[in-house]
């Protein structure tokens, strides 16, 4: 976008800060930047820091990448070429200072669209892998789906700044290459995630036939619409791209050399580029309002307050019973209404023989009760064979990631 109006980067340079701000405000309300700390906790693995570190990393990128060509161009400003008419200066013309800013500035693009490839690609394997893995012996950290990522994500490290840097003798052309590099990689991602979000609703089918958790399929249900939702803004991002790529490397430039599809699609991309990313954030570090107002409310209450002393005519009636200086009365007293107990309604009635019960359905719930003998028999809660066998059959078919879900990298 070296040959765009110095809007385009001022739309960049607007969204990308958007997201920054974004990114702040999400991640105080999540946990206070807990998530940003080395050890967070008991669940702050390896895998969960490199993906962590990944994607942030990837939004101060685009920003310096936006921010910095967005005050070489309009520093440099435009300038009136014979037979072109008034066009912003070609990169020849620029100072040296700022021709020598365009390969690191390219490179920090890079380097954030590969990070962002490889955060697109973990989820990838991810969803995969939850989908197909019926059986609990499955480990993610030993699937095929794993190394893949592994191998995936050293490929997109490794090639994107390889393009850039091999191309950098004529920075048109690697602008060309690079987003052509990028936008092909991105677009391949994104294909794969269709198959994932089509089959996604009957996966979510089994999950109500194994009764899972209520809580964990409103998680999936919602993680399924915004991943819908991303689809379309990476569309937005890549394809825009991927258009400027193919004609910046063909001899003859049709779409390059038109300012007004050149700055509309560069600004599509710009939205894609901070919707989609903004949709990944929200994915990653998920909120949860209810916990937080749970914590906010239990906050307050640890809060000592001054108690509260009350006259013996204000309480009711049901205080006055468990008052200590209220009249003692003897247990069968609390089932009846009359002053005088009655044996009719002991429980269970003292002096009275066993009656045979016709055999009928196993109790769900049977209450703690005291045998005519004075033992205390305990009660307890059971379940019919049917529900049993069903509560293992679900067990069975669930991986434990399913029922423990709250993001793609973890607790």
């Amino acid at each position: 976008m070296s040959h765009t109006s110095p809007t385009t980067y001022l739309v960049w340079s607007i969204m990308s800060c958007l997201l920054g701000g974004f990114l702040l405000f999400h991640l105080w309300k999540f946990d206070r930047f807990k998530c940003m700390r080395w050890n967070n906790g008991p669940y702050a693995g390896a895998f969960k820091r490199l993906m962590t570190y990944t994607y942030l990393l990837s939004v101060p990128c685009i920003m310096a990448y936006a921010i910095g060509f967005a005050v070489i161009k309009y520093q440099e400003g435009l300038v009136d070429l014979p037979g072109h008419g008034i066009v912003p200066k070609p990169w020849q013309m620029w100072s040296q200072s700022h021709r020598d800013a365009i390969l690191p500035l390219y490179l920090l693009f890079t380097m954030a669209w590969a990070l962002e490839m490889v955060t697109h690609l973990e989820e990838l394997c991810f969803w995969l892998f939850l989908v197909n893995s019926g059986s609990v012996k499955q480990d993610w950290f030993r699937s095929l789906y794993f190394k893949t990522w592994i191998g995936g994500s050293l490929i997109a490290i490794v090639y994107m700044p390889l393009v850039t840097v091999f191309t950098r003798s004529d920075p048109l052309k690697c602008e060309a290459f690079t987003f052509l590099a990028g936008s092909l990689g991105s677009l391949s991602l994104t294909l794969w995630f269709i198959p994932i979000l089509w089959t996604f609703p009957s996966f979510l089918q089994t999950l109500k036939h194994n009764s899972v958790d209520i809580r964990t399929i409103v998680r999936l249900t919602t993680f399924h619409e915004l991943n819908c939702l991303r689809i379309v803004f990476r569309l937005a991002f890549v394809c825009p791209l991927m258009v400027l790529a193919v004609d910046g490397i063909r001899p003859h430039q049709h779409v390059n050399e038109t300012m007004l599809w050149t700055e509309l699609l560069t600004s599509i991309s710009a939205v894609g580029c901070v919707i989609s990313s903004a949709i990944t954030l929200v994915v990653f570090f998920p909120r949860s309002v209810e916990s937080e107002i749970q914590s906010r409310n239990a906050t307050r209450e640890k809060t000592p307050s001054r108690p509260v002393m009350r006259r013996d005519s204000d309480l009711s009636d049901v205080e006055s019973i468990a008052s200590p200086y209220a009249q003692k009365q003897p247990p069968s007293a609390m089932y009846s209404f009359s002053e005088a107990p009655s044996p009719s309604h002991e429980y269970p009635p003292l002096g009275s023989e066993p009656q045979p019960k016709s055999p009928g359905p196993r109790p769900i719930f049977s209450p703690n009760r005291r045998a005519p003998t004075g033992v205390v028999v305990q009660g307890g809660v059971s379940l019919t064979e049917r529900a049993l066998n069903a509560h293992d059959q679900g067990m069975n078919n669930v991986h434990p990631f399913v029922h423990n879900f709250t993001s793609p990298i973890g607790e």
